[in-house]
């Protein structure tokens, strides 16, 4: 596969405070004046390779065949980390190989894994505290272009894995927790849809967060009554506690890794 949408999506944890993310657009317009640039977000935690994974996971595939996805969310810039170009079937993946993409390509296998080595196609000279501008976005521009990923440097055979919290399971109980917060202050478990329905069985059952007891299932935000915690299924088919015209985050004081437990009754 050949990109030939010329269509590159850009993840990262730089935020629109600085000007990071718009050097780096300049950066893939300069090399690829025809390329569509798509923010899927860059409010990431600093940091947050689990919550930037997160992210990628639920958006990559609503674009179409051919996408360059771009994630920059780095700790370990300037160290002996590797710089990863991964085909798919359908896509392009451009990352630090730090385990950011780990939870995409579960869904979406890697065929082909090069390590990007070959300066020709960096910025020069080349920063160690900038390779989002300097070394990742001219290839993703470049890949967007069309060039041969085998241009880009060595062919290898694995790449590092980041693993979501696990779910626990015993006979009367789940216990789950909160692996992210988002905007709206919905707090969103790493129980999927599948595992809970499999769980509760159409029972009785009652899901249990911080000091609130909350015991049926709702379809939508607009079911849930003012001032009291609802459960649904997600669009991204997570299980999420939310409030009502509220944040969930900030009525129950939770932060992330806050445990959710569901008893069958």
């Amino acid at each position: 596969m050949k990109s030939g949408v010329n269509i590159i999506s850009l993840l990262t944890d730089f935020s629109f405070k600085d000007n990071f993310v718009g050097v780096m657009k300049g950066v893939i317009l300069k090399v690829n004046p025809e390329a569509k640039i798509v923010d899927i977000c860059h409010g990431v935690k600093p940091q947050g390779l689990l919550e930037a994974a997160l992210l990628l996971r639920s958006a990559f595939h609503y674009f179409p065949s051919g996408t360059a996805h771009l994630v920059v969310v780095d700790p370990q810039v300037g160290s002996k980390r590797k710089k990863i170009l991964v085909r798919t079937k359908n896509y392009f993946f451009i990352a630090p190989d730090n385990g950011v993409l780990s939870l995409a390509l579960k869904e979406e296998p890697a065929i082909e894994i090069i390590e990007i080595t070959n300066e020709r196609y960096f910025l020069k000279p080349l920063s160690d505290t900038f390779h989002g501008r300097d070394i990742f976005a001219p290839v993703a521009a470049y890949v967007a272009r069309g060039l041969d990923i085998k241009e880009f440097g060595r062919k290898i055979d694995s790449f590092q894995v980041l693993e979501l919290p696990k779910v626990k399971i015993t006979s009367q109980s789940l216990v789950g927790e909160v692996i992210y917060i988002d905007h709206f202050g919905n707090l969103v478990s790493n129980i999927d849809a599948k595992t809970f329905r499999n769980f509760t069985k159409n029972k009785i059952f009652k899901v249990f967060i911080k000091d609130k007891i909350i015991n049926h299932l709702s379809h939508s935000y607009a079911k849930g009554l003012t001032s009291k915690p609802l459960v649904l299924i997600d669009s991204f088919n997570y299980l999420e506690i939310a409030l009502r015209d509220g944040s969930a985050s900030d009525y129950l004081a939770v932060e992330k890794a806050e445990k959710v437990v569901i008893n069958r009754i």
